[in-house]
Parts: structure tokens; sequence; C-alpha cells
């Protein structure tokens, strides 16, 4: 199907080339957290600096995104040179939205809440923002960061939930707000991005989706009303946070304030095993 498209678009300009697969490729279900990059990023091959160590077939794959494939190549190799071409696109993307350009066009996704909603019922339909655990490929999916709850939730349909986060990075969603700190979505009350795709209804389906999934997710023993023998301390320590990073590193004043968090939530757990401790 692809290879006939291709066919279709030969007498096209070479403008034309650059841009097809890539409207395919984010036209395609499932890859509507992406943003088009620019040809002149993808033709500069600075950008692309150590990428070629990291995808099969490079310059075929390559070659493909931009559409100068040679016609010559079997289509079962084209079909396996979309694979590719798909996570070389994917890294390349990864590096493209944290430049300047790359900002501004996921800023307009953002605004339209093109990536979802907080399922937090405090956060108010907060816009999220994708975010990577990991800038390597294929080791963890793609998760959604929220700015005011600062805390992390998977996509809610499968198709985005299978996309790789190494293709968003760990630094972008951070990066953004530290570029454009006025997007720093408040606290507390109603947030003012994407307010006018929000409604009533949303908020209340929010909220019985959050029941189910605490239902869901609660330990069959508490669920059961057997909760009586776990031991709340253990299961404060067992608590994981998320940790912003830009380029690996943590951001100042987050990671100060997660310090005195932690610092608070060790007080609390040493208080915990003491008044468990009287109690057995």
């Amino acid at each position: 199907m692809l290879h006939r498209a291709v066919e279709d678009v030969s007498t096209g300009s070479d403008s034309d080339y650059s841009r097809f697969w890539i409207s395919w490729f984010l036209s395609s279900k499932g890859n509507e957290y992406f943003c088009e990059v620019d040809e002149d990023f993808i033709l500069d091959r600075f950008n692309l600096t150590g990428l070629n160590n990291e995808v099969a077939n490079y310059t075929q794959a390559l070659d493909l995104i931009t559409d100068q494939l040679d016609d010559d190549i079997q289509d079962e190799l084209r079909g396996s040179l979309d694979v590719q071409a798909r996570e070389l696109y994917g890294l390349i993307h990864a590096r493209w939205i944290v430049t300047a350009r790359g900002l501004a066009k996921m800023i307009e996704k953002y605004k339209r809440a093109e990536f979802g909603r907080c399922p937090r019922v405090m956060c108010q339909l907060q816009p999220l923002l994708p975010v990577g655990l990991t800038d390597m490929p294929y080791e963890k999916s793609v998760k959604l960061y929220c700015g005011r709850c600062e805390d992390l939730y998977s996509p809610k349909s499968s198709r985005h939930g299978s996309i790789d986060g190494a293709y968003f990075g760990t630094t972008f969603p951070h990066l953004l707000f530290l570029v454009y700190p006025t997007l720093i979505p408040p606290k507390s009350g109603p947030t003012d991005i994407g307010a006018n795709a929000a409604s009533g209804s949303g908020t209340k389906e929010g909220e019985n989706r959050i029941r189910r999934r605490l239902r869901e997710e609660m330990d069959p023993a508490i669920a059961e009303g057997g909760g009586e023998n776990i031991s709340t301390a253990s299961v404060a320590l067992k608590a994981e946070r998320y940790k912003p990073r830009i380029y690996g590193f943590q951001l100042n004043e987050i990671a100060k304030l997660q310090r005195w968090q932690e610092a608070v939530r060790d007080r609390q757990v040493s208080r915990l095993e003491d008044l468990e401790e009287r109690a057995s």
C-alpha cells in the first residue's frame, strides 16, 4: 500500500517527496502524540549523530523517511525498512522536540490537550505531556506527565501505551516548563490550558475512572477486609516518586522540595514504626 502510494507521487517535487512518508506516518492511528519534524532538521546529518549505531539499515531507513529510497528495493525489504524507519523517526523526534521550533509545535498540541488530561480529580483536567522514563529505546513505554501534581500516568489508549518512551525522552516536558515558565500550571484552581475543550461530564467521568482503577489496583488483602496485619510504615517506604530531570540532572527547586518531603515522610515512617511496635 505504501509502495503504491509512493509510486503515485513519483512525479512530485523533491519537497513533496521529503514530506510524504512523514505525513503518512503522522496520519496513522496511534501516532497522534508525534509532531512533524522539519525537513531541514532531518537532512542535517549533524542532528542525527550517533543514530546510525542505534538503527539497523540506517541509511535505507533515512532514505525511506525522506522518500529517496531506490525503486529497485524489493517489497519485502521495504516492509522491514518501514519498522526501522519508524524507530529512526522516533529517535529523531526525541531530539527535535527539545529544540525551539520543536517545543513550539508541541506547545500547540499541549494547549489543545491532545495528550489527554490528568485523571487526578484535584488537578481539574490539567492537560498532560508525554515523557519517557529512559532515553534508551526498547526499555519503557511512553508515560504522561502532569505539571500540576508532578506525577506520571499511563495513556488511556493501548495504541498510545505501546509507543516507546525514548521517542519523547526524559527531558522534554521539564525543558518546556523551564523555557516557558508561564505555562507552569497553578497548584490550585481550574486550569486555563485547553479549558474550552473541558466539560463538567469529563470531570465526572474522570472521577469514576479513578475509582474503578483504585478498586482494580487495591491490594487483595485490603480489598477483602484483611488488611489488619499490613504494616503502614512498610507500605509508605515502598512508595516510588517520579523525579523530573533535564538531560539527566534533577531540577534544583523540585529536588530541594522532594528532599524536604522525603525527610518529612521518613519522620512519619519512624513514628508509625514506633506505634506499631508498641501495639504488637
